[in-house]
């Protein structure tokens, strides 16, 4: 069965309560329950992410249809979960929690989902402070810190690149320092790790695109160093 034949069948069941199913399939340990688990936590975490700011936009619905490339015939189970989740901010703590307890503390694939919402965040073309808040605050349910938090956020709000801050390094630090910082990301973000694990591809895509931006900001120090 696929994920989202599984998200389908699963819908039926959720009545009022995405909360309470998401609790239940986070509580077993097969891979495939994680996966469906993973996908229900996504999807009302973004639902909660286009309403922080007290409107869901068709830009933000728009682009959470960009993270998550759903089969025509699955979208009534993404959008039940999505819709029923937008009703209002209050839960998106409880969501988090229940994602974060799927992975081990600062996993890539949490950072995958802290870069998908900020996807939906940016799709009406500001990042409004409510938005703001709520990501960070699901940074912190994740288990990133406020340091995390900033090197997460520069890829994503900055109106020009800030290498450092990209990297999260210190502008003291030394070149080997940064080598040494930069490596352990690398190791940590790459794709190809991500691929292995088995996440969705919209997940790899964003993964991706981090994994760019991290190689740019390394070229910019070695470069500036050299």
């Amino acid at each position: 069965m696929t994920i989202w034949a599984r998200l389908s069948e699963l819908a039926q069941d959720i009545g009022d309560s995405i909360g309470h199913v998401l609790e239940g399939i986070t509580g077993k340990s097969t891979a495939p329950e994680k996966s469906v688990g993973f996908t229900i936590g996504m999807i009302a975490l973004g639902a909660k992410m286009a309403k922080a700011d007290g409107i869901v936009t068709d830009d933000e619905v728009a682009a959470f249809r960009q993270v998550f490339h759903v089969p025509e015939k699955d979208m009534p189970a993404v959008e039940r979960v999505f819709n029923l989740a937008k009703q209002d901010v209050a839960g998106f703590e409880s969501y988090a929690t229940q994602v974060a307890k799927l992975f081990t503390k600062q996993s890539a694939i949490l950072e995958n989902v802290i870069d998908g919402l900020f996807h939906i965040a940016k799709a009406d073309g500001v990042i409004h402070e409510d938005e703001l808040t709520y990501l960070e605050r699901v940074a912190e349910l994740f288990g990133y810190s406020a340091t995390d938090f900033t090197r997460i956020k520069s890829r994503h709000v900055a109106v020009v690149d800030d290498p450092y801050d990209l990297l999260g390094v210190d502008r003291d630090a030394s070149m080997a320092e940064i080598k040494k910082h930069y490596k352990s990301l690398v190791r940590k973000l790459h794709p190809d790790k991500q691929i292995a694990a088995g996440v969705p591809a919209e997940m790899v895509r964003l993964a991706t695109e981090r994994m760019a931006r991290i190689n740019a900001a390394y070229t910019v120090l070695t470069k500036d160093a050299a």
